[in-house]
């Protein structure tokens, strides 16, 4: 399990991103329930995740409406399967409007780039 905090901040939100090898939903509810152990990310006001799986992509917006789809479309554009990728959101007040799809592609792509730095690439 790889988790990154207090990646991005924008108008009192604060953004983490997370994930881990995983390969059915019922493994991706596993590894929420195991990252909501830590009290931070149960407070959380959203843990929005993708996962592509051999039987096909599985996502969840946990209230964070399209934001499921903005992570599939980045782990299907560079070839991850068999890992689930969660974007967690405290929200901060002020409604961020489309900036919050970039603020998800922006914590994937950290996600991407520490994952290849330890060789999960």
């Amino acid at each position: 399990m790889l988790i990154l905090q207090n990646i991005i901040s924008d108008r009192g939100s604060r953004y983490a991103v997370s994930g881990g090898p995983c390969a059915s939903e019922a493994e991706a509810q596993a590894f929420l329930t195991k990252l909501k152990r830590n009290k931070k990310f149960a407070k959380a006001t959203h843990n929005t995740w993708g996962l592509l799986t051999e039987d096909g992509p599985i996502k969840n917006d946990d209230g964070e409406s399209g934001a499921g789809m903005v992570i599939l479309r980045m782990l299907e554009r560079e070839g991850v399967t068999g890992e689930i990728v969660v974007v967690t959101r405290w929200y901060g007040g002020k409604h961020l409007g489309g900036d919050r799809f970039r603020h998800v592609q922006e914590a994937v792509r950290i996600y991407l780039e520490a994952r290849a730095e330890e060789g999960g690439a």
